[in-house]
């Protein structure tokens, strides 16, 4: 059977060559350009591939389509290749089948890379043979090259991922929470987004786990005919469940606030589920560093904290930064919007927020609705002009806090690339 991998990124790449390990024939077809590196891999294993538009034959000729979790499902060249029959899966669905191990696969709409970071982090250093990808690192098929498997993979799971799976199922699986983001992708439904999220638990079975967020409305309603074991762990206990379980010393632990008690302990527990004992749980916790972009430390200025948070590209993810801040903030806030409703978390702003740096090229949403509040604001067109207007605002004692809510693609590459601007311009700035 001839196998037609739709994109060339990470995921694509990856099933393009287990696909060929596995004895399929494989083209790689991307309606965009391939870049220079993708396309060394694919002439290094002789593995043809066609850039810029999707050719008629290869269509035709490919009877499964392995597709980017970036291509929508309601797309004109999808429709047609399921109105023509053909099957269409996503990388996700054909790496498992061919991984004889043990899974924890982890979704929520934040909070995925701190957990299934601080999971790998327990199970490596206790001396477990486990893997880390999926929408974190290496995709799962390009973990499965190797000529011997890891006995545990953890595996970051969007909800672009989930669509597409329809046989694959975690041994442990993690949700996190729902809350509105993807929207666009979704007809602006939150049920539609939340019925992606809920496909990591459709297939598990009854020796299965499904450990959830138990405060979540969404996740609540959608566990009565899941037949897996469930556990619920609240954020209202995390902190004393996290130090009455295994025994945390939370002055230890570089993780803080509430949100990260919450992924400590979920996360612990999903080491204690696949074997890890609680003393190298207790240990791992407290010796794992912060990701970055994900409330990470930049540096401290005359008493004035430089904290990146880049990765938070909604308002939910906002809003557990700003419950984490124990000082008087300036907040650096803005991009592309995703439908933020910022009157859901004004209690918090007028809380923790002494000031606003509105960072985008559009900042109208931002100015209607700060300016029915009485805190100063200030608008910026660069990173460098935002630390700069920030810094005006800040005084000793105040925390600077990126934390945007919004997506990156107006000003940056994505938010890896917001967040270095920021670090980088920071230290130069001050050290």
């Amino acid at each position: 059977m001839k196998v037609c991998v739709l994109g060339a990124g990470e995921s694509g790449v990856g099933a393009a060559l287990l696909a060929q390990q596995k004895g399929y024939e494989v083209v790689v077809s991307d309606f965009g350009q391939i870049s220079d590196e993708r396309k060394n891999i694919l002439k290094k294993h002789n593995i043809h591939f066609e850039e810029n538009g999707h050719s008629i034959d290869i269509l035709e000729s490919s009877g499964l389509f392995i597709k980017s979790p970036g291509i929508d499902n309601r797309s004109k060249l999808i429709q047609n290749l399921l109105i023509a029959d053909k099957e269409v899966i996503g990388e996700i669905e054909f790496a498992a089948r061919f991984y004889q191990g043990k899974i924890i696969g982890v979704t929520g709409s934040n909070g995925k890379t701190t957990v299934c970071s601080l999971i790998y982090h327990i199970m490596h250093h206790a001396g477990m043979n486990v893997e880390l990808g999926g929408n974190i690192g290496k995709s799962f098929a390009g973990l499965l090259l190797a000529l011997k498997q890891p006995d545990w993979l953890v595996l970051e799971l969007s909800s672009f991922q989930l669509e597409d799976v329809y046989r694959f199922k975690p041994d442990i699986g993690l949700q996190l929470n729902i809350t509105p983001d993807h929207l666009d992708r979704y007809d602006y439904l939150i049920e539609h987004y939340a019925a992606a999220k809920f496909r990591l638990n459709q297939n598990m079975q009854a020796e299965d786990v499904l450990l959830y967020n138990a405060d979540d409305d969404y996740i609540k309603g959608a566990l009565d005919q899941l037949e897996a074991q469930q556990i619920g762990l609240s954020f209202e206990t995390a902190t004393e469940n996290l130090v009455s379980q295994f025994n945390v010393d939370l002055s230890r632990m570089k993780l803080q606030g509430l949100h990260n008690y919450f992924n400590g302990l979920i996360a612990g527990k999903a080491c204690e589920l696949a074997g890890v004992t609680k003393d190298e749980i207790k240990r791992h916790l407290e010796s794992f560093s912060p990701i970055a972009h994900r409330l990470e430390l930049v540096l401290t200025h005359k008493n004035v904290e430089y904290i990146n948070d880049s990765k938070a590209t909604n308002i939910d993810a906002c809003k557990y930064a700003l419950m984490a801040m124990k000082s008087d903030t300036i907040w650096i806030v803005g991009g592309v919007d995703k439908g933020n409703d910022y009157e859901s978390i004004q209690t918090l702003i007028d809380q923790h927020v002494k000031a606003c740096v509105f960072l985008g090229t559009d900042n109208e949403k931002l100015i209607k609705h700060f300016e029915k509040t009485e805190i100063p604001y200030k608008e910026a067109g660069s990173m460098q002009e935002a630390i700069d207007k920030a810094d005006d605002f800040a005084e000793e004692g105040d925390v600077v806090l990126l934390s945007p809510a919004c997506a990156s693609f107006d000003l940056f590459n994505n938010y890896i690339d917001r967040g270095d601007q920021f670090r980088v311009l920071v230290h130069k700035k001050y050290r």
